[in-house]
């Protein structure tokens, strides 16, 4: 089951980890192994969250979602977005820019070194209300409580998220990006850049966020026709049909998993420009941990359950919230890559041990403990 599910991951990975080695030596493959399992690690969440909705689907919806979906996710989101980015933020055309970083990759580092305040503002941002939305949010379950409780009260303000993230961005713009690092070493003024840049970033997130909540709702209009139809159904004496929603609610289904799947590889490629500027590693990196996300979603189908280690999703929040903080950190001081991928590995691994303990607990309680069984725990997008 497992051979059969991650089959195509593995040999992905094989190969991409070989051809990073080949023709960038180490270095290359450390940066694109950090880059897979960050993409796998934020993306965990994701997963969990696609297959809950797959299985609603009916088959062919299901083989849409898991063929067009994944090209879309891993060819446009994962590969084209990236050379975007960084054709936008240089003021060049991608086929320029992709030209140049195979020719002259000395030319390319240095106009992406001095557009990274603009990228590093933009993802900063978009990062950064991910964290804030999850973190303002009231869950039923806290990892770090001493945190999450008094920060989940003040969630109930309007707005908060928005004021607190633009309060970071003028604080940013007017301390670190007075002094931003360019090419060579040279520091120049880069406010008005960063604040356009955040602006930016932000109102992409309000534009992904709103889209995703339009989808949700027309998703939970479709789910309370059907529960109306199957009382309809059994009040007649008929069964109600269990093949799975089709037609127009599926299709509603197969756009919120892509706006939602968008919103999600949003961070892991925005987050990979505080690991490295090198477009290649970053699309092959990105890529195997795509792969590895559309397998994990397919087998948790398979498998007719959700596996739920509760505090995971915590981990990859607490992640993000600190790509996003090295991010805006990295306008002015140089951040190892090294570094920064380690710190997101880190959070997922310590979560992960956290919901083992969790489980454990609830198991040697017979049950009890917070809230219902590990496996019935709700998990959200954080978006």
């Amino acid at each position: 089951m497992v051979l059969r599910t991650f089959g195509w991951s593995f040999g992905v990975t094989a190969a991409g980890l070989v051809f990073a080695a080949y023709f960038w030596g180490w270095t290359g493959f450390a940066v694109v192994a950090i880059l897979s399992i960050l993409e796998i690690s934020l993306s965990f969440d994701n997963a969990v969250v696609n297959a809950g909705i797959l299985r609603k689907m009916n088959a062919f919806w299901q083989k849409i979602f898991l063929t067009i979906g994944i090209m879309i996710a891993v060819f446009g989101m994962r590969l084209v977005f990236p050379v975007v980015i960084v054709a936008v933020s240089a003021e060049m055309g991608p086929i320029e820019a992709v030209r140049l970083a195979m020719k002259d990759p000395t030319r390319y580092e240095q106009l992406v070194t001095n557009a990274h305040p603009s990228i590093a503002a933009f993802g900063g941002m978009f990062l950064l209300m991910i964290f804030l939305n999850f973190i303002f949010d009231e869950r039923e379950h806290k990892w770090l409580g001493w945190i999450e409780r008094p920060l989940s009260k003040l969630g109930s303000i309007n707005g908060l998220s928005v004021c607190v993230a633009l309060i970071i961005l003028l604080t940013t713009a007017t301390t670190l990006a007075t002094t931003a690092h360019q090419y060579g070493g040279v520091h120049v003024d880069k406010t008005s850049t960063v604040l356009l840049s955040g602006i930016a970033g932000l109102i992409t997130y309000l534009i992904v966020g709103g889209l995703s909540g339009h989808f949700e709702d027309k998703l939970e209009e479709e789910e309370e026709r059907e529960h109306e139809a199957e009382e309809a159904a059994k009040r007649s004496g008929k069964q109600p049909t269990a093949l799975g929603v089709a037609g127009k609610a599926a299709f509603f289904l197969f756009l919120y998993l892509e706006v939602l799947d968008a919103s999600f590889s949003f961070d892991g490629v925005i987050g990979a420009f505080a690991i490295t500027n090198q477009i290649f590693w970053m699309a092959l990196g990105l890529g195997i941990g795509a792969m590895y996300v559309r397998s994990l979603t397919v087998y948790l189908v398979r498998q007719g359950t959700l596996d739920d280690y509760v505090f995971l999703e915590h981990g990859a929040h607490y992640a993000i919230g600190a790509l996003a903080a090295i991010l805006l950190i990295t306008i002015k001081w140089e951040i190892h890559e090294v570094i920064t991928g380690l710190i997101g590995v880190s959070l997922i691994a310590l979560s992960f041990w956290s919901s083992v303990r969790h489980n454990r607990a609830v198991v040697s309680h017979g049950g009890g403990g917070e809230g219902n069984s590990p496996a019935k725990s709700q998990v959200t997008s954080g978006v």
